[in-house]
């Protein structure tokens, strides 16, 4: 039987099964708008805290740009702290919110995945038994995915630091700053994007084999280690797709941006918003396939190796054989005609 790609089995499934799809959005998207909305709520509620004197009002409707800037500055002095302050509170509680909305979303897609392909024709382990699975293991990762974010978001300040440091009003050198600070970047992304998806693939072992946080990513490394052309193979090709998906949405956004002249501004920025939630929704049905692909390459077992024996060569007649070893082409019960002695 000729075995079936992981990676056509991935697309084939989003396609096949939008639901995989949809799932993914709703929990993605809930929490997305949930946090616009407390984002947007915060803000708000830190302008209503911002003295603004009767000076300040006047200087604001001389519109002035001179004046206008000075009475902005008046109205924003000292109020750093409590930015920074509620900077923190919002990315400490987002992140925990992250943490947990992620693992139970996680869960219930990968499970129906598993589902999927174990009542399928793909998996050939429908003997396997249902492992139980604990949902602080789906914690554990996230929360490592979370530090791992916040030492990529930390490894980013370094770098406009470093920049910084390497070009000083008395000795200026913009090439060099901009060189350590995009080297740093590519680094800082580099290692944040190749742990967060060692850890995203983890989470497959600990709903199908019941793994711990700690035994799911050496699962994860091993797969990587067994299966390696499978596991490239699949994560190249999505991979491709989703840098097509953005190159479509980006030459695709740019024409309400033509017409910025001549249409109202809600308009644009409808078609602008529209333009990009799509590219969104394709971009989470793409990575829903990435995980049916690795669910599959988990599920598919190795094609097995069949090693065919050839047949010894058939003994030449008239050859000096062993005359207990006889030729099955040749019937032992017939006279050979060099054995009938020659009439005189």
């Amino acid at each position: 039987m000729k075995r079936r790609s992981p990676t056509l089995e991935g697309f084939r499934t989003i396609f096949r099964r939008p639901s995989f799809g949809l799932a993914e959005i709703a929990w993605r998207w809930s929490f997305g708008a949930a946090a616009s909305l407390l984002l947007v709520l915060s803000f708000f509620e830190y302008l209503d805290t911002l003295p603004v004197s009767k000076g300040d009002l006047l200087l604001l409707r001389t519109r002035q740009p001179a004046l206008i800037s000075r009475a902005v500055l008046h109205i924003f002095r000292g109020s750093a702290f409590r930015v920074v302050e509620t900077a923190v509170v919002l990315a400490l509680s987002l992140g925990v919110a992250w943490v947990v909305i992620a693992a139970v979303g996680r869960a219930a897609t990968l499970k129906a995945l598993l589902t999927h392909f174990r009542e399928g024709e793909v998996s050939s382990s429908d003997h396997k038994e249902k492992k139980t699975w604990r949902l602080r293991s789906l914690l554990g990762l996230n929360f490592f995915r979370l530090g791992a974010t916040l030492a990529a978001t930390v490894g980013c300040l370094a770098a406009v630091l470093l920049g910084g440091a390497a070009s000083r009003p008395s000795d200026p050198a913009p090439g060099s700053a901009f060189l350590i600070f995009l080297t740093v970047i590519m680094l800082a992304w580099l290692a944040w994007s190749t742990l967060n998806w060692f850890l995203s693939l983890a989470a497959i072992f600990v709903v199908a084999d019941g793994h711990d946080t700690f035994g799911a990513i050496t699962a994860a490394v091993d797969l990587c280690h067994i299966r390696p052309g499978s596991v490239f193979a699949a994560g190249t090709w999505f991979g491709l797709a989703h840098v097509t998906a953005f190159v479509v949405a980006s030459s695709v956004v740019a024409f309400p941006l033509g017409f910025a002249a001549v249409l109202p501004g809600s308009i644009v920025l409808g078609g602008v918003l529209l333009v990009t939630l799509l590219y969104f929704a394709i971009a989470d049905f793409l990575y829903m396939g990435r995980l049916a692909a690795y669910v599959a390459i988990l599920e598919m077992p190795d094609a097995p190796v069949s090693v065919q024996i050839a047949p010894p060569p058939l003994p030449c007649l008239g050859s000096h054989l062993d005359p207990n070893i006889q030729s099955p082409a040749v019937d032992a019960s017939e006279l050979i005609l060099s054995d009938v002695p020659a009439s005189s």
